[in-house]
């Protein structure tokens, strides 16, 4: 907890200029609390350790890494920001494809290319919440940024967008991915309407955390929401120069984090409703992408998240009956959403060592699942295998400050690219399944196409 505390007493005393080039790595995590002297089992994930002063002695190394890296952010050039949205173009007569993706520049990390049928296009959002206040800033109202990703058409003529990070280069010189968004693209019209889904990233960690799986998932035609939750991550860079950093004070709890994440997506689902019914929510009214409002739909909605923020999709379900469907990425569960009836379907994806026999928190969960539900294991997986860093800390381990012991620990010894390969195949068709109707009978039980993959009954 002593470690906790001081990260975020150093995150609240942070100028704007000092926050965020490493955001990426933040939600990272998991130990188990057996490892750390516990008896329980219980691992204790990146959000677990604002609740319990054990951690797990490679949790403390990856901590101590992360923290050396923030405070090496002052003496990293700021990067560039992401470019404004292009004109929207006509109409088009038939789904583009994706577009190839340019090749990246020496010392720039990259992640894998979508797999869908359609190019990806993008769009942030600046969004005020006045029925409510900010829970960790008193006399504030609510604020959030989002990033809308989407099948698009006619992407080659607008930019490809950057990760929303506040700063874009790393120590070494090692600069963040492009993206294979476009910015302000329009939105692929033979994609039809939309279902939406969700995403809410790792405690400390920003919505650009899972961007490897999020925009393969606009790609298969999907709106995908991604949320950062200010105040509870290290910086989130709004359009009028501020920057939020973390503000959560010493003691708070994970149960109090995901009610609040509860309640955002609640907001940003009323939102995207504003947006189906010809409304702009953007606080600057920024223009959105041409043909959104006619793609968007909150009739089908689902919800994932890695960590934290896969911990915190039943609570979202459970504050919001439009969530038709969740996944929970390697999440532990906080508060009472464990211990309360859920008639929607649900999906558990965890890492090698983590399931139900070591989790109290699934174990409750499983009981109280009463619609379709599902509980896979990625064999020779870790926690960090559920976000980017799986792809991005091999390519640059000493501008992340891993050594090679810590990032197995974390990414465990399945090849990276082949763990988003299975992950993106078994979220989508789990979502198509439920969101589409579109059954697919790989989520029936093994397969011999996907060995790493266990059923747990």
């Amino acid at each position: 907890m002593k470690h906790a505390r001081r990260r975020h007493n150093r995150l609240r005393a942070r100028v704007a200029s000092t926050t965020g080039a490493l955001a990426v790595i933040l939600g990272a995590g998991v130990g188990s609390a057996a490892a750390a002297g516990k008896g329980t089992g219980t691992p204790v994930t990146a959000a677990a350790a604002l609740d319990d002063a054990a951690q797990a002695p490679h949790q403390a190394a990856l901590d101590a890494a992360q923290a050396a890296a923030l405070d090496d952010e002052a003496h990293v050039p700021p990067g560039q920001a992401a470019p404004a949205p292009g004109q929207a173009a006509p109409p088009e007569a038939t789904p583009a494809p994706p577009d190839a993706t340019p090749a990246p520049a020496p010392g720039q990390l990259t992640l894998p290319a979508p797999t869908g049928r359609y190019g990806v296009g993008t769009v942030d959002l600046h969004l005020r919440d006045a029925k409510r206040m900010d829970p960790w800033v008193p006399g504030q109202q609510r604020e959030l940024m989002v990033s809308l990703w989407y099948p698009a058409t006619h992407t080659s003529r607008y930019p490809a967008a950057l990760l929303p990070n506040s700063q874009q280069v790393l120590p070494g010189g090692v600069t963040l991915p492009t993206t294979a968004g476009h910015t302000g693209a329009p939105v692929a019209r033979k994609a039809g309407k939309l279902p939406v889904l969700l995403y809410s990233p790792g405690g400390r960690g920003n919505r650009a955390t899972g961007t490897a799986l999020v925009q393969d998932l606009a790609s298969r035609g999907y709106l995908v929401v991604t949320i950062d939750h200010t105040h509870d991550t290290g910086d989130v860079a709004f359009p009028d120069g501020r920057h939020e950093v973390s503000m959560l004070p010493p003691g708070t709890k994970s149960r109090d984090l995901i009610d609040v994440r509860a309640a955002d997506t609640h907001f940003v689902i009323d939102q995207l409703a504003e947006i189906a019914r010809g409304h702009n929510p953007d606080v600057e009214h920024k223009p959105l992408p041409h043909g959104l409002t006619q793609a968007a739909s909150t009739k089908h909605v689902g919800m994932f998240g890695a960590s934290l923020g896969g911990g915190s999709v039943a609570a979202a379900m459970h504050a919001d009956s439009r969530i038709d469907a969740g996944v929970n990425l390697d999440g532990q569960l906080f508060g009472s959403s464990a211990d309360k009836p859920l008639d929607r379907p649900y999906m558990l994806f965890s890492s090698e060592h983590h399931n139900r026999n070591s989790d109290q928190s699934w174990r409750r969960l499983w009981k109280n699942l009463h619609g379709e539900r599902l509980d896979l294991k990625l064999r020779g997986s870790g926690h960090n295998s559920f976000v980017d860093n799986q792809v991005l800390f091999p390519q640059a381990p000493g501008a992340f400050g891993i050594t090679p012991e810590v990032m197995q620990q974390a990414l465990g010894t399945i090849d990276p690219n082949r763990s988003i390969e299975v992950q993106r195949t078994y979220v989508a068709a789990f979502f198509d399944k439920h969101l589409r109707h579109r059954h697919s009978h790989l989520l029936d039980g093994p397969s011999h196409h996907y060995p790493e993959v266990d059923f747990i009954r």
